[in-house]
């Protein structure tokens, strides 16, 4: 067992030693930001184009002074209500309160307008198409009795209580559904390098070559830890460029409900459960690539267990809501979903140790998987040296 831990502590270090101070391997740490940083822009951009849309104009064709206090009513109320939740007035002044060609101003104003507000503030007339008259008819009587009022809206007062158990809940079980998706995400788009890193080696034939040196439980132990430390250094660097950024944009990093075990060891579980989710699923892509000889055999095995691996992800996404039920209960024991089912538990439930027993539970299940692994390993990459062996014996005992 020692000798297997000093030679699986070798390969890890080789092949975590050839990846981090690789070329290509800092175009890897680039590649998620170009994709986001197209996609924050693209939603940023989408976003001014649809509020510059869908910004509501209305009209005020009133006399000077009553088009004034309808003016200081807004301005009081946005204070209270912000702007996006009032219409912008535009004043027309080239149109006549006593008569206004309210239908010729709409088609014909500076800015698109949804309506038009005539007559007077006692009894305001606003026209425009049906649906924008009742989008904005109650805005209009909101401005009007301000504007009537003395453009002083009413203070409305304020009493704050503690935060309530079912508050409290909604904000944990919105926390266990965000450590679900960033532990799916993550797993799924750093697990496969695994598969890729083993069927090239295969190519190459160094996996005999060390094969002949160490045994194959090594070999795979110190490859599936040299892609997790890579790993983990990879998200380390996307999350400090993510917390920068959010602290830049924002003036620092908002506020967020604490899960029931705290945030500190929460991150730790995250940690811990990616780290799990990882090593199974990477165990699981070894073995593929034991019975995978080319590439195309590659994309056709390991297609079903991504699928797979979104299957019992829906499970415990769909078990949040059920702590201790059976379905829950089953996404907890059944190993491949249990790193998410458990950080959502993480989320929810502040007792301890049951972290401890599915950490250990998940590590077994890894070893195992690693072991069926070298057994195919051996059956299909090592059988052509076997069959040679066995062929000499043959040849001996025939003298």
């Amino acid at each position: 067992m020692i000798e297997t831990i000093r030679a699986a502590f070798v390969i890890a270090r080789r092949d975590f030693t050839a990846i981090i101070f690789s070329k290509s391997f800092f175009f890897f740490l680039l590649g998620p930001m170009f994709p986001l940083a197209i996609g924050l822009a693209a939603g940023s951009l989408g976003q001014q184009v649809s509020q510059d849309i869908d910004r509501p104009v209305i009209g005020v064709a009133l006399e000077d002074s009553q088009s004034a206090k309808l003016v200081s009513a807004r301005a009081a109320l946005v204070k209270n209500l912000g702007g996006a939740a009032l219409p912008e007035l535009l004043l027309l002044s080239d149109v006549n309160p006593a008569d206004p060609d309210i239908q010729t101003k709409l088609d014909t104003a500076s800015k698109p307008l949804n309506a038009i507000i005539s007559g007077s503030l006692e009894a305001p007339l606003l026209t425009g198409s049906q649906r924008d008259v009742k989008r904005w008819s109650g805005k209009i009587a909101l401005l009007t009795e301000t504007a009537l009022a003395g453009s002083n809206p009413v203070k409305v007062r304020t009493d704050f209580v503690a935060e309530t158990d079912s508050s409290e809940q909604r904000a944990r079980l919105a926390i266990a559904q965000g450590g679900q998706i960033i532990l799916i995400l993550l797993t799924m788009i750093l697990a496969g390098m695994v598969l890729s890193n083993l069927v090239e080696e295969k190519t190459n034939k160094i996996i005999e070559i060390l094969a002949a040196a160490i045994p194959m439980d090594a070999i795979f132990l110190g490859k599936l830890f040299a892609m997790l430390g890579m790993a983990l250094v990879g998200i380390t660097v996307w999350s400090t460029i993510g917390f920068i950024g959010i602290s830049v944009m924002s003036t620092g990093i908002p506020a967020l409900a604490a899960p029931a075990v705290g945030w500190p060891l929460f991150c730790i579980l995250m940690v811990l459960y990616f780290s799990m989710a990882y090593l199974l699923l990477g165990s699981l892509f070894l073995g593929i690539g034991a019975m995978a000889t080319t590439v195309r055999e590659v994309q056709t095995l390991s297609m079903p267990v991504t699928m797979g691996q979104l299957l019992v992800f829906f499970l415990a996404a769909y078990t949040v809501t059920k702590l201790e039920e059976p379905a829950e209960w089953l996404a907890v024991i059944f190993p491949f979903s249990s790193p998410f089912a458990m950080i959502a538990r993480a989320a929810q439930m502040d007792n301890i140790w049951q972290h401890g027993l599915a950490l250990v539970w998940q590590g077994l299940f890894t070893l195992i998987i690693i072991r069926f692994s070298v057994i195919l390993f051996r059956r299909n990459v090592m059988k052509s040296g076997n069959s040679a062996r066995k062929k000499k014996l043959f040849a001996r005992m025939r003298g």
